[in-house]
């Protein structure tokens, strides 16, 4: 071998070999989430990837289509399949509930949910197609399975909800919402704290779905998931005002 092959071969060996487009996209989504959006450049990006900057302008044009394709690219990694929700069901809706309840909770506080919740939440205000985008791609398809399955397993009399589609809504505010968007502004929940949350509403849920409730049943139920909200509120008031306490004692 000659010099010059020696020296073009090692040139070689210490240029990383380029990224598929995938790969790209999820350190681009790794680096946002680090920095944030707007700290985040495309040089930065460049040099992380190891991908020249002109190349990143004639993929993706701008920063902010790069971010949402980023975005988009974490959320199809992200959402729990329909068919690992299908697989938990069981002749016992109550036990079906509790264990979607578990992967949709589980899949929501990886750190990957995490992420795109608070990434999510950083730029939902000058970039609210982001949330839309979500919604759309990670929210709709597990309503319109949750939906499937109260027809299926229910029928057409829900009592309280009135619609299959509204009964799925509000299991996801009323079982998942909470916990989730806590964690996703900060507060540290205790993992039993959220196991006994998710429990007290599945039961409060199926007492507002299902025909001839026991009403002693349901008031208790009504009275501990009242106390796990309140307490969740005080986690939030307490959250709210440890950020404002060294901005005010600074203007004091």
């Amino acid at each position: 071998m000659t010099d010059d092959q020696t020296e073009k071969s090692a040139g070689s060996a210490r240029r990383r070999p380029s990224l598929s487009r995938e790969a790209f996209l999820d350190r681009a989504f790794e680096i946002f989430t680090e920095a944030g959006y707007e700290r985040t450049s495309i040089d930065a990006i460049s040099a992380e990837a190891g991908i020249a900057k002109r190349t990143v302008y004639q993929r993706f044009g701008d920063k902010e289509t790069l971010f949402k394709e980023a975005v988009q690219r974490a959320v199809q990694k992200w959402i729990v399949p329909i068919e690992k929700l299908r697989e938990v069901e069981s002749d016992d809706l109550a036990d079906t509930l509790r264990a979607i309840a578990q992967l949709l909770m589980d899949n929501l506080l990886s750190p990957g949910g995490l992420q795109l919740l608070r990434l999510s939440n950083a730029v939902s205000s000058h970039m609210p197609e982001i949330s839309a985008q979500n919604v759309k791609r990670g929210l709709e398809p597990t309503l319109a399975y949750l939906a499937d399955l109260f027809r299926r397993r229910v029928g057409p009399d829900l009592r309280c909800f009135g619609t299959a589609e509204g009964a799925a809504m509000a299991y996801m505010n009323l079982v998942t919402g909470g916990p989730a968007s806590l964690t996703a502004w900060g507060v540290s929940l205790d993992r039993a704290f959220i196991e006994e949350y998710m429990a007290s509403s599945v039961e409060l849920f199926l007492h507002g779905l299902l025909p001839s409730p026991d009403w002693s049943e349901f008031e208790k139920l009504r009275e501990e998931n009242g106390r796990l909200k309140r307490l969740l509120g005080e986690t939030m008031l307490q959250l709210d005002a440890s950020r404002r306490g060294p901005a005010e004692a600074e203007e004091g």
